[in-house]
């Protein structure tokens, strides 16, 4: 292939992708972004951030500050007067929790920013995300750190998870108390409201389609 037909094909290239209205334009636009967001702007982001997972996007209401009935959010101090017996029983006051980062949580759908840090860089309060038994990585806060035999180990609780302050919740969710380090993917360190429903709807359409398939 000579130059000038390399140029040629170049620029209807693109044409295509940045100029032509056509719904395949539209399309390839789509996938180029995936691509470009997947092995560009995500590794980039997870080296600048040391982890890699430098954005995740929150997917269950483990964080949300509702009451019983799911219905709304509570204001902290209702909140606080339903899981003080938990806090407490793990040496956190009132005025400690009141200075923890995000401290009315987060909600479903949410997009949070991570951090890569050292386990000795971690304190009480702070919001983990970590690969535990799910395979999507699980973000809940830290609520106790201890010596483990392999290094530092951490006990946490999404702040609406009703494990171990009522009997009648008492399994809902599997053991927390012992999160080796190496399972520590990053800190969350900023919030993003909203925009992780773009990828939750995405998933779940794309499972309602394989299911309809089969």
């Amino acid at each position: 292939m000579d130059k000038k037909k390399f140029i040629n094909i170049l620029k209807k290239t693109w044409h295509f992708i940045w100029k032509d209205d056509s719904l395949l334009s539209w399309i390839a636009n789509i996938i180029l972004a995936i691509i470009l967001i997947k092995f560009v702007v995500y590794p980039g982001l997870g080296l600048a951030f040391g982890t890699h997972f430098p954005i995740v996007a929150v997917v269950s209401d483990s964080m949300e500050h509702e009451n019983l009935a799911k219905t709304q959010n509570l204001p902290f101090d209702l909140w606080w007067g339903l899981h003080e017996n938990f806090y407490e029983g793990k040496n956190i006051s009132l005025q400690e929790f009141q200075e923890f980062p995000f401290r009315n949580g987060f909600n479903k759908g949410d997009l949070m920013v991570l951090f890569g840090t050292a386990p000795d860089k971690i304190r009480k309060g702070d919001i983990l995300v970590f690969m535990g038994w799910q395979p999507d990585p699980i973000i809940h806060r830290v609520v106790e750190i201890k010596q483990g035999e392999k290094g530092i180990a951490f006990g946490t609780k999404g702040d609406n998870n009703q494990r171990q302050i009522t009997p009648q919740f008492a399994g809902d969710l599997r053991d927390e108390s012992n999160i080796p380090q190496k399972s520590i993917v990053g800190k969350a360190v900023f919030r993003i409201p909203y925009l992780g429903w773009v990828k939750i709807i995405a998933v779940e359409a794309f499972v309602s389609v394989i299911n309809l398939i089969r």
